[in-house]
């Protein structure tokens, strides 16, 4: 509420299919967790995959009814750019009737433009560090092992998707980062701290739960690992380390996702330990969640990492590297290590692999932790940086009001 008055109206701009997997099932768990809040939602969806709640609006650009514009025939670029100027004119009409507008990059510059001429805040997304950081710190590490990014992969580099976002980045009132991570990759580029405000993502409590029964303490250690397989999520490190540990002479590491082709040919000698399983692709996270006592993910570059907090509410046990989301607070609800310290990850899985105690002891902690990290307590989250970024926006208004010419000489 602002003032305690009236919800707080927003415009929600999504470039993609809203619901869909990844980012778009983040944007609608987003839309779900500020309908529960209580924000009066506009949402401006290329298209709409789920069914959002009731009472939230929903007005799409690239689609009528079942029927919508495939990226692929347009191709990408260009439909992102529809997009942002379908937004942009249908903002000019309801501009009285909007507080702020949320956007996400690649589809946002003709809108955050028009958001400045209508004196409308706005915060951008930022589901991932600073883009050229990720560019950077993902092409260092894969010449380091030896692997080749494919052309037009998300991580290779793209001068003018760069250019696009470094754009976006000026022209928002704030950026959204859900981790500190993330806030440090934008400090080191020069960005101030009060450009940046904190939020985070969440998980669905009815999808992820842990297992009623209890756990075998004598039985071996079940390490998962869970996302696109590709080296920025640095599963080598994490397969380095299981080998080395005694865990995995009688465990097993689980690794459910897709390979980039060549890194999967790179890790083949340690995937074919007869202690690996590759599993692909999954549809069953939430049940290898509940059967698995940890989830390692010790990504080089992160954004938040939703799979920590899923296996969180799972009663799974992370260890992630200090590039992962905060929710992972080490010897608390898990353990953290450095980014790339495969020394560090083995004596971790091994510590965990022989003290149950201690293992167990993490797990009560991440399951306690649950209430912090739904969806719902994710949008309440957001609400709370929405009203900070108003706010600060309506201060620095009255400032340069107070500064302008007439405003000196009428005094």
């Amino acid at each position: 509420m602002i003032g305690n008055e009236r919800q707080l109206r927003v415009a929600y701009s999504f470039p993609f299919r809203l619901g869909a997997s990844r980012i778009c099932y983040t944007a609608w768990q987003q839309v779900n967790g500020l309908a529960a809040a209580g924000v009066d939602l506009l949402v401006y969806p290329a298209s709409l995959g789920r069914a959002v709640p009731a009472g939230v609006r929903v007005s799409q650009t690239l689609a009528v009814g079942k029927w919508r514009v495939p990226y692929r025939v347009l191709g990408t670029e260009r439909a992102l750019a529809l997009h942002d100027r379908i937004v942009a004119r249908r903002l000019e009409k309801s501009a009285g009737s909007i507080d702020l507008i949320h956007v996400w990059s690649l589809g946002a510059c003709e809108t955050l433009k028009t958001a400045i001429r209508l004196g409308i805040p706005t915060v951008l997304e930022r589901p991932n560090a600073h883009t050229r950081f990720a560019y950077e710190i993902v092409q260092k590490e894969c010449e380091s092992i030896g692997v080749m990014l494919p052309p037009g992969h998300e991580h290779a580099y793209n001068a003018d998707r760069l250019q696009k976002e470094e754009e976006e980045y000026r022209l928002a009132t704030r950026l959204l980062c859900p981790s500190e991570f993330v806030v440090k990759t934008f400090l080191d580029y020069g960005f101030r701290r009060e450009q940046l405000v904190r939020h985070i993502y969440g998980y669905d409590e009815s999808v992820y739960f842990p297992d009623p029964q209890p756990r075998n303490a004598g039985a071996a250690l079940t390490m998962l690992f869970v996302g696109v397989c590709a080296v920025r999520k640095g599963l080598h490190y994490a397969l380095e380390a299981w080998l080395k540990s005694p865990a995995s002479e009688k465990g097993t590491f689980l690794i459910a996702g897709e390979f980039l082709a060549a890194y999967r040919e790179k890790l083949e000698p340690m995937l074919s330990h007869p202690s690996v399983q590759v599993l692909g692709h999954r549809n069953d996270v939430p049940e290898l969640m509940r059967k698995s006592d940890l989830l390692i993910l010790p990504s080089i570059e992160e954004g938040f990492g939703l799979v920590i907090a899923e296996a969180m509410g799972s009663g799974c046990v992370p260890l992630a590297s200090e590039a992962c989301t905060d929710i992972c607070i080490h010897m608390k609800t898990g353990l953290v290590h450095r980014v790339g310290d495969v020394d560090t990850i083995t004596e971790q899985i091994t510590l965990l692999d022989r003290d149950r105690a201690l293992l167990e002891k993490l797990r009560v902690g991440a399951l306690e932790y649950r209430p912090e990290i739904t969806w719902k307590a994710a949008g309440r989250k957001l609400l709370s940086a929405y009203q900070e970024t108003i706010a600060d926006y309506r201060r620095s208004a009255e400032v340069l009001q107070n500064k302008s010419p007439m405003a000196v000489a009428s005094s």
